[in-house]
This record gives C-alpha cells, sequence and structure tokens, in this order.
C-alpha cells in the first residue's frame, strides 16, 4: 500500500497513476511491499528530521527510513517540495520530472541500491532514468 501524506499545501496531481507506477517498480525489482508513507513537507520539517535523526544540520530533498524485512518493502519517505524546486530549477528540469525522480529514489534505496560511490550513484541514475521513463 502506498500512501501519501502532506504537511505542506502541496498536493499530488494524479495519486494513482504515481502509486501504480511506484508499484510496477517495486514488483520488477523482484520485491512486493508491505507499506510505503509518502510525505511531503517543505524544508524546515525536514531539516528538523534531518538533525534529529540523522545528526546532519543541512537541507535536503529526501529522507527515508526504510523498515523492510527481506523483500518486503516497508517505509516512510520525506520529501521537501521546496527543496525539489529549488533542484528542478538548479539542474533545469521541470519540478514535476525532479520529484518524480526523487519519488522513485527513495523506493530504489528499499530495493538495495546505493548512491554514495560514484559507480553507485551513477547505477542508481541509471535506474531513475529507467523508471522515469516508464511513468512519462
Amino acid at each position: 500500500m502506498i500512501n501519501f501524506n502532506y504537511e505542506t499545501e502541496f498536493i499530488i496531481e494524479d495519486e494513482l497513476r504515481i502509486s501504480d507506477w511506484i508499484l510496477q517498480t517495486i514488483k520488477q525489482e523482484g520485491f512486493k511491499i508491505e507499506e510505503v508513507n509518502y510525505v511531503f513537507c517543505d524544508d524546515d520539517y525536514l531539516h528538523k528530521l534531518n538533525k534529529e535523526f540523522l545528526n546532519h544540520d543541512t537541507l535536503t530533498d529526501i529522507i527515508s527510513f526504510d523498515y523492510s524485512v527481506g523483500k518486503i518493502i516497508q517505509g516512510d519517505i520525506f520529501i521537501s517540495v521546496q527543496r525539489v524546486e529549488d533542484n528542478a530549477n538548479d539542474f533545469n528540469v521541470s519540478f514535476s520530472e525532479e520529484l518524480n525522480r526523487v519519488i522513485i529514489h527513495g523506493i530504489l534505496h528499499y530495493c538495495g541500491y546505493k548512491d554514495k560511490s560514484e559507480k553507485d550513484a551513477k547505477l542508481m541514475r541509471n535506474k531513475e532514468n529507467h523508471y522515469l521513463s516508464r511513468l512519462l
């Protein structure tokens, strides 16, 4: 089950379409879903979480808390809509494209993909692009 929650005025336009896309991604990666909660918020909200739970005093676009067990995915994904908007401007892409990239990025982490090394980040980006192409 995919749940969308809002701590800001932003709302996803087509929750069903995005939810189906996420579920298909999980299935194609060989996983099953228990529950994933997306929480869309602002920079202040996510900054507080980043400091409290990760001891990082920085802004970020996404924080995910992974409670998955084996191939069963469950977790909470917090996304700063403000940060996504700023990143979209910085990367010269649409807000929608950047938002969808961040949405699927969190799921790919739950599927075991990392992004700390250059090699891992490249694989993550390729996977993001692959699944973004399936949504458009």
